[in-house]
């Protein structure tokens, strides 16, 4: 059956699982980027540190820290029981067990939480969502969308989508999107009708194999830019 949710949760992941999730190189990294329904990850505070830029977007940031830290634990046993349940649908290599795994990502949640003050006030953090964006044309060299596209596809519709990836290819050049599974480990019937639907509409669409892999054949991302 898998792991599911009826809703969408804060739940972040690492700089370093990005750059494996985006497939990221390092001439990448210097690029000017976006983070689409960011949540609580630690990417936009780690690259930060680190003398990169990104912008980071979700909803969520329109609540305050220890409102965001509140959810983050209401939500963390609801998943660490939902994997320990689960455990055949997922790859025990780098992350040898459930318990390693809640560790992992409340560290990257975190060092979120102690950026997200000033993140907000360098206008770092925006809690704009998809499929409306306020950014202008190309504003960005690339949009990231992680673990809300094709994961969350039981909540959210086909049509949401389409309008989702076709507003991130309005305001970056090229939006990697990653993973191309649900939450329970089944592939996403939204995949093949928007990416048939992103062909006709004129985009370069490309489903590329990366490094990462948590869920089992959790380790494609969808690579979308409009066609030169």
């Amino acid at each position: 059956m898998g792991f599911k949710l009826e809703s969408i949760i804060p739940w972040g992941r690492s700089m370093l699982e990005y750059i494996q999730m985006f497939d990221l190189t390092p001439d990448e990294l210097k690029l000017n980027i976006l983070d689409c329904a960011g949540g609580p990850a630690s990417f936009n505070a780690e690259m930060k540190l680190q003398g990169y830029k990104v912008i980071s977007c979700d909803p969520i940031y329109q609540f305050t820290a220890d409102e965001i830290a509140q959810r983050i634990q209401e939500t963390y046993e609801i998943v660490i029981q939902g994997v320990k349940a689960n455990q055949e649908c997922y790859v025990w290599q780098n992350i040898p067990s459930p318990e390693m795994m809640g560790e992992i990502r409340m560290s990257a949640m975190g060092k979120f939480l102690e950026d997200f003050p000033s993140g907000i006030n360098q206008g770092r953090y925006l809690k704009d969502e998809l499929p409306v964006l306020p950014f202008t044309g190309n504003q960005f060299d690339l949009a990231l969308c992680s673990h809300l596209l094709f994961t969350y596809s039981e909540q959210l519709s086909a049509e949401f989508h389409l309008a989702s990836i076709m507003e991130m290819c309005r305001v970056a050049k090229e939006v990697r999107i990653f993973p191309l599974l649900q939450l329970s480990g089944q592939p996403s019937p939204w995949l093949q009708p928007v990416v048939n639907e992103l062909q006709q509409r004129g985009y370069a669409v490309e489903i590329k194999q990366v490094a990462y892999e948590f869920q089992k054949n959790g380790n494609q991302m969808l690579c979308v830019k409009l066609d030169s």
